[in-house]
């Protein structure tokens, strides 16, 4: 189960690269919305790392359960 979290963790590194991008390509066209895609980009970077800060916190403690 650990490893498919794993896997989807990192999806939302894609989707941040993904909104990072479109926001950049649309920069001359659509200011406002390229504020938006560009501050999702941030948002879902930052979830990236808590979620993988609290995933590394639990394992560690499953980890220290089982000695």
């Amino acid at each position: 189960m650990n490893k498919i979290w794993k896997f989807f963790q990192y999806g939302y590194l894609m989707v941040a690269f993904i909104c990072l991008v479109e926001g950049v390509m649309r920069w001359h066209s659509d200011r406002n919305r390229s504020y938006f895609f560009i501050g999702f980009a941030i948002f879902i970077t930052l979830v990236f790392f808590f979620k993988r800060h609290f995933r590394k916190k639990v394992q560690k403690r499953n980890e220290q359960n089982k000695h």
